[in-house]
């Protein structure tokens, strides 16, 4: 179904794999297309309650192949036709989305690892904003994320400087989640996935759609917000579960329901 990339379901993680290790992962239309469509069938698939984004041999996403990119080209058009619609998706998607970077991020790869909710990486995986380097700014929701992430400052030092840091640095700085070692990458991955797949992901949704929101919110607004997402999650079956579970001095069996 997919040629740019791979797609697999295992125990209600849906594993999205960028396959053009050739080119690093760069993205090429049919890969941005492909991920967006992947997405979209995650999202949907009620049985899916995780979701892992990472690379085909070693890289995560070297960012636009720019041997797919022409002189005349309306870099804004491609971002509105493509990056664009497939940073929305994600962000629209209320399930965990993590991304297991298994080397460089650089560019709009680095833009769709920020998109992710988790961020976890080898200890040989390094984050570079590359744009600067062939007089372009940073794209595909990287003004947006980056700055929420580390911070303003920061922010401006990593897309001006454009300077390539390694994983140790970019966990200090709040980047990332954890630095996997090697040999441990992927179990580790798989765990954390798996982990994420048994909370109550009901829960996680609203988590995730109210926090963005706050940004554009006031105080108000946030507490509406969270009584509105309370008294939801308060009717469903994993609060009953959760509750059940804590009496009974056992381990909870969430549903995402």
């Amino acid at each position: 179904m997919y040629e740019t990339i791979l797609y697999e379901v295992k125990n209600q993680v849906a594993w999205i794999t960028l396959n053009r290790p050739d080119k690093l992962n760069a993205f090429n239309e049919q890969m941005k297309v492909e991920v967006r469509n992947a997405l979209k069938d995650a999202a949907k698939d009620h049985d899916i309650r995780s979701i892992v984004i990472t690379g085909a041999g070693r890289a995560f996403c070297s960012g636009q192949d720019l041997q797919s990119v022409k002189e005349d080209t309306d870099y804004g058009e491609l971002l509105r036709k493509y990056y664009n619609p497939m940073i929305r998706e994600m962000a629209s998607i209320e399930k965990p989305i993590i991304a297991a970077i298994n080397g460089t991020a650089a560019g709009a790869g680095l833009s769709l690892a920020l998109a992710c909710d988790f961020r976890l990486a080898t200890a040989n995986a390094s984050f570079i904003e590359a744009f600067i380097h062939v007089g372009l700014v940073p794209d595909s929701g990287n003004m947006y994320y980056l700055p929420r992430i580390v911070g303003h400052a920061k922010a401006l030092e990593l897309a001006i400087l454009g300077e390539k840091i390694s994983a140790e640095e970019a966990k200090n700085i709040g980047l990332i989640t954890k630095v996997v070692p090697l040999e441990e990458w992927e179990t580790t991955i798989t765990h954390f996935a798996e982990k994420l797949a048994k909370m109550p992901t009901k829960a996680i949704g609203l988590i995730k759609r109210y926090m963005n929101q706050s940004w554009d919110s006031n105080l108000q607004e946030v507490l509406d917000k969270e009584a509105y997402a309370q008294r939801i999650v308060g009717q469903s079956s994993d609060h009953k579960e959760g509750i059940n579970a804590f009496l009974n001095k056992r381990k909870p069996n969430f549903e995402g329901k």
